[in-house]
């Protein structure tokens, strides 16, 4: 199986899962600011990507009404990467996306924390069974991280899930 295939399989679930459970975002992103790369801190583990290492999601702005994504990540030493597309769902706020790596599925991508210089941010979904600790750098700060999961814990995340992505 190509290592694509094997990265793409908890997408699947991601976007097969679907829920109206209310969760609050950030109340506007900055699409131009967002874009970039970010390292994943930490993570609920799906699929995969348990054996993964150097987790990254880089996020491009096209003038088609979509946002461009690229996840890579090293696996046994090889760099794997799937790309994507994410959907604003919430032109109010530019907080709800939709990510679609195979047609037709699309799964929530929920902005709800963001740091206001785009240093780090949260993404959940709303059934709270995904969640994301991201970062400009390959590290955070460890006051702030446990700032974090405690902000998450208290938006109904079970954050005894969350695993330590190795960034080296």
């Amino acid at each position: 199986m190509k290592p694509t295939l094997l990265l793409s399989i908890p997408l699947l679930m991601f976007f097969s899962c679907s829920s109206a459970q209310n969760l609050e975002t950030v109340p506007s992103v900055d699409l131009e600011k967002y874009a970039g790369t970010w390292y994943e801190i930490s993570a609920f583990p799906i699929g995969p990507e348990k054996n993964c290492r150097c987790v990254t999601a880089t996020y491009g702005l096209t003038g088609k009404g979509y946002v461009t994504v690229l996840n890579r990540c090293v696996r046994k030493g090889k760099e794997t990467s799937i790309e994507g597309k994410a959907f604003i769902r919430d032109s109010k706020t530019n907080a709800k996306l939709a990510v679609q790596f195979f047609w037709p599925f699309r799964g929530k991508y929920w902005i709800i924390e963001l740091d206001e210089n785009y240093q780090y941010a949260v993404i959940g979904h709303p059934n709270r069974n995904y969640l994301w600790i991201l970062s400009r750098t390959p590290t955070m700060d460890s006051a702030l991280f446990d700032d974090l999961v405690q902000r998450a814990k208290q938006k109904g995340f079970d954050v005894s899930r969350l695993r330590m992505m190795p960034q080296d």
